[in-house]
């Protein structure tokens, strides 16, 4: 395992929900800096969003790497901390035997910690965490380009 550390912080959301969308990451290794971000102009989910802005930055990671990952979102965090392990010995169902929703991002969440030691945090938004400040900013930034008002 390689000592490298990456700190991560994640957002995503849209407006309306449902409703066009963006997500934002920013990762830091050392001094430094990258920005990511990218949207939906199409009616996608805050949850969804949510997702994408995790995994986007993990497939971004070219090597193995220690992560403090970052996120907003309770989904996102107790989703892939607690809830994963059961819904693939289930065959992605719920316990109340219900196909998991956004399947499809979990599974590349899951498949994209495997590649990394990553540890992840729940950081309240809008708290004045220059990160998730910034990320939330992204996520914005993404959003209005995939709607053309960038």
């Amino acid at each position: 395992m390689s000592d490298e550390r990456v700190v991560i912080h994640t957002d995503g959301g849209c407006t309306p929900n449902p409703g066009p969308g963006g997500w934002g990451a920013v990762l830091r290794y050392g001094d430094h800096v990258r920005e990511l971000y990218g949207g939906d102009p199409t009616e996608t989910t805050n949850n969804r969003m949510e997702l994408t802005a995790p995994i986007m930055a993990l497939e971004t990671l070219n090597r193995r790497c220690v992560v403090e990952l970052h996120t907003d979102s309770t989904y996102v965090r107790n989703g892939i901390t607690q809830w994963v392990s059961s819904w693939k010995k289930n065959g992605w169902k719920t316990s109340a035997k219900q196909p998991v929703k956004n399947v499809d991002l979990w599974q590349r969440l899951d498949a994209a910690c495997a590649q990394h030691d990553v540890e992840w945090f729940w950081v309240k938004g809008h708290a004045g965490v220059p990160d998730n400040e910034l990320a939330d900013q992204l996520a914005t930034r993404g959003m209005q380009e995939a709607l053309g008002r960038a």
